[in-house]
């Protein structure tokens, strides 16, 4: 039989008591930085292509790579390479069956973040 209080239910009580959970949060920063690194490429794909074309070109990318924002820019790109690298092994040690309970899953997600970053910050400072 149908059900006759189908109208009087949320359709998807999940949304409502859904909490993000560290593993959910750094697996999707997996993915974003994946997406940024493909940007990444494209930028240093200009830059080439810029080097390669003429000497005014070359000063237009340059320029806008050593500036501020550019800096900005780097750090940032630098920050979603070595957070990918760390997700790209994290996955690799739970592949091995390594790390799969709970409360180590959700501190490896807190290492990701606090790892990439002072990845990134040495990287800014040795460069």
């Amino acid at each position: 039989m149908a059900d006759v209080n189908r109208g009087n239910r949320p359709l998807s009580p999940h949304l409502t008591i859904y909490r993000p959970q560290m593993t959910s949060m750094s697996s999707i920063m997996v993915r974003v930085t994946g997406i940024a690194s493909f940007f990444l490429a494209v930028l240093v794909v200009a830059w080439l292509i810029s080097a390669a074309s003429s000497e005014a070109a070359f000063a237009a990318v340059d320029g806008l790579l050593t500036s501020w924002i550019g800096n900005l820019v780097m750090f940032g790109a630098a920050w979603a390479l070595y957070y990918h690298m760390l997700g790209r092994l994290r996955h690799v040690i739970w592949d091995f069956g390594y790390c799969l309970e709970v409360e180590i899953s959700e501190k490896l997600g807190a290492a990701m973040f606090i790892g990439a970053t002072v990845l990134a910050v040495l990287t800014a400072i040795v460069v």
